[in-house]
């Protein structure tokens, strides 16, 4: 098998477009057109379903996809096992990190890590949890930076834990429950942002008949959520839903709702919300996660502490 055919086809699965895979790739679509027409005739069998919009792999080209992904796997393994043993700084390491959060920790980081490594090219994935678990399995991926609950690993994966990171939650500076502690001087307190003081436990129960903003069901979050207020004793009216954490903080700062949000958006949300601590402390983990029968390179294994350290100073 030519590894530069494996990785065509392979690219055009990903993208489930011949166009575009051609523009990943660097070459024309009639270039690439011809390399699959050539191992399909090779072959003798189809491996793409075909359409304008979708190209999805035959049950052929499952079987051919499968061992391509191994074999290029195989390859990049032995590359960097090699470059470690050689003490090469050389080659490609594609990142994927969830949206919002994720480009901050990487704009953070990686100016170090071009420093140690130059000659390493770093292929940035900004992707969803469940994007980025499904695309390590598969190879296409080499690090993954997620947030999960143990129920919602892997067991094909890795998981590296960098910080642990409370669900907190968040109402309207103005709401009965959030009336502000007095001041030394006898003045009311401004704000309750400072998350370097303790935070207050709330009885969630107390904000039932209140309307509140979670992320989508389809979100990691969401089944912590979900789980919080089933303990809390209610269902909670949901206004919105969105993909986005700091949109929650938005809407709560305007008074419009309550929300559940991540310790970290938290510290980072607008003014004029009041913080609580929850019944029993729920929390979930920033993880790096990597396949479990993959090589984890020096260079990896260096970025990866560079994302460690990133989180325990942020948390």
């Amino acid at each position: 098998m030519d590894l530069r055919q494996l990785e065509y086809i392979v690219q055009i699965a990903e993208e489930n477009n011949i166009t575009r895979a051609a523009e990943k790739l660097y070459i024309t679509q009639s270039a690439l057109n011809q390399q699959l027409l050539k191992l399909e005739k090779e072959l003798g069998v189809p491996l793409f379903h075909r359409s304008r919009t979708d190209w999805h792999p035959t049950e052929a080209g499952e079987i051919y996809l499968s061992a391509a992904r191994k074999m290029l796997q195989m390859k990049k393994d032995t590359y960097y096992r090699i470059h470690d043993l050689a003490e090469i700084q050389k080659g490609q390491l594609s990142v994927g990190f969830t949206p919002g959060r994720g480009i901050i920790m990487f704009s953070h980081i990686y100016p170090r890590f071009h420093r140690m490594y130059p000659g390493i090219t770093v292929i940035p994935r900004e992707l969803s949890v469940q994007k980025q678990q499904s695309l390590l399995l598969s190879g296409s991926l080499d690090l993954g930076f997620v947030t999960l609950t143990p129920s919602q690993q892997k067991a094909s994966l890795t998981y590296i834990n960098l910080s642990e990171e409370r669900i907190l939650a968040g109402v309207p500076l103005r709401h009965p429950v959030a009336t502000p502690l007095d001041s030394s001087d006898g003045t009311p307190v401004a704000d309750m942002t400072d998350m370097s003081s303790e935070l207050q436990e709330l009885d969630l129960y107390r904000l039932r008949e209140e309307p509140f903003v979670l992320t989508y069901q389809e979100s990691t979050l969401r089944e912590m959520t979900d789980q919080i207020f089933k303990k809390a004793g209610f269902t909670p009216h949901v206004l919105f839903e969105t993909s986005n954490n700091a949109t929650i903080a938005t809407m709560i700062h305007a008074e419009m709702c309550c929300g559940l949000i991540p310790e970290y958006y938290a510290r980072n949300s607008p003014y004029g919300i009041r913080y609580f601590t929850l019944p029993d402390n729920p929390a979930w983990n920033i993880m790096a996660c990597c396949h479990k029968n993959r090589y984890i390179s020096k260079s990896t294994r260096d970025f990866i502490a560079l994302a460690e350290e990133f989180w325990k100073k942020e948390l």
